[in-house]
């Protein structure tokens, strides 16, 4: 247990919000001591949290390297769902907690997908511009299918892939969703489970709701590419690796795929030269999903919570490794 006669030393290390006024509420209510730095490499954070209990972090990379520099530290928070800059099985080993904030999003991510799938598939994004040419024809956005008659395909069923198929069966969408947890065939939450292919095969809106990682990375690629109608719009709110982005672009501009609406890129933010933003059956916003007013304040109340809460010998709400709380437990009866 740590000494709760010292003040509890937190460091965000990176963080591009407009401000960290939240988190200094929190700080000055658990009487810990909180600072700002903007690191981007492995020893801009080594440097910002020498004498740092915890960390919380937005991009910067927290690697074994850092980790095995930091011997102080006793929890990393994110500011977000995935963790795919911290080595999490690195923290483990190091006895130091991650945590995330799983749920902040789930409704204000869902929705934008909605609205993302909406504005394609009803032609509002290419009607609004050829409307501002004095453009009136439906010719070039034909033609537009009605909800009832089309299949909205959600890749990924955990909770914002759940709730954006709520959404789009409320619209008249029939749903089908695909998720290595669920067999296929079963009903999750009252979307039909089907298989991976059989999804890309059957969607005419193929929504994107995994977490990055070594089994998700470039998912859409050249190959699964050629397995989704022609006539489909693929919607991405959720990591811009789980798209290969060439081959995206290929597919887009050859007529393999009719259009996509994205809001995560390879690369954010995303270049304004870059070879979607010349393409007209693209709509892009962004990384913008998940903000609304109050997704907002309680990510960033919850992500300093969780790791001050670690710092200060108490369970935190959201822990990817609960084994490191084990092992202090462990230590501190043995003492």
């Amino acid at each position: 247990m740590p000494d709760n006669n010292n003040t509890t030393n937190v460091v965000i290390v990176d963080c591009d919000h407009d401000s960290i006024e939240v988190e200094r509420r929190l700080a000055d209510e658990r009487g810990v001591t909180l600072t700002l730095a903007q690191a981007v490499t492995e020893d801009d954070v080594i440097a910002a949290a020498e004498n740092a209990d915890a960390i919380v972090v937005q991009y910067a990379p927290i690697t074994d390297r850092v980790l095995t520099a930091l011997p102080n530290l006793r929890a990393i928070g994110r500011y977000g769902v995935g963790v795919d800059t911290v080595d999490v099985d690195a923290a483990t080993a190091h006895g130091v907690a991650v945590c995330n904030v799983p749920d902040y999003g789930t409704e204000d991510v869902s929705d934008h997908a909605v609205a993302l799938a909406l504005s394609v598939t009803r032609g509002i994004v290419a009607l609004d511009r050829n409307q501002r040419r004095g453009i009136v024809d439906l010719t070039p956005v034909k033609p537009l299918r009605r909800a009832r008659e089309s299949v909205f395909g959600v890749v990924g069923l955990g909770l914002i892939g759940a709730a954006t198929a709520r959404k789009a069966a409320g619209l008249g969408f029939d749903v089908i969703g695909s998720d290595p947890m669920h067999q296929p065939g079963t009903v999750v939450d009252g979307v039909r489970v089907v298989g991976f292919d059989d999804l890309l095969a059957a969607a005419d809106v193929v929504s994107l709701h995994v977490p990055l990682n070594a089994h998700t990375k470039h998912l859409i690629n050249a190959e699964s590419l050629t397995k989704i109608k022609s006539t489909a719009v693929l919607v991405n709110t959720c990591r811009g690796g789980v798209v290969e982005t060439a081959a995206l672009v290929d597919a887009l501009t050859s007529g393999r795929l009719k259009a996509a609406a994205l809001d995560v890129f390879e690369v954010e933010p995303l270049p304004a030269d870059h070879a979607l933003v010349g393409l007209d059956n693209v709509t892009l916003t962004p990384h913008a999903a998940w903000y609304s007013e109050e997704s907002y304040s309680e990510l960033k109340r919850r992500a300093i919570e969780n790791v001050v809460d670690v710092a200060q010998g108490r369970t935190p709400r959201n822990i990817l490794n609960p084994v490191v709380l084990e092992s202090d437990s462990d230590s501190e009866e043995n003492r």
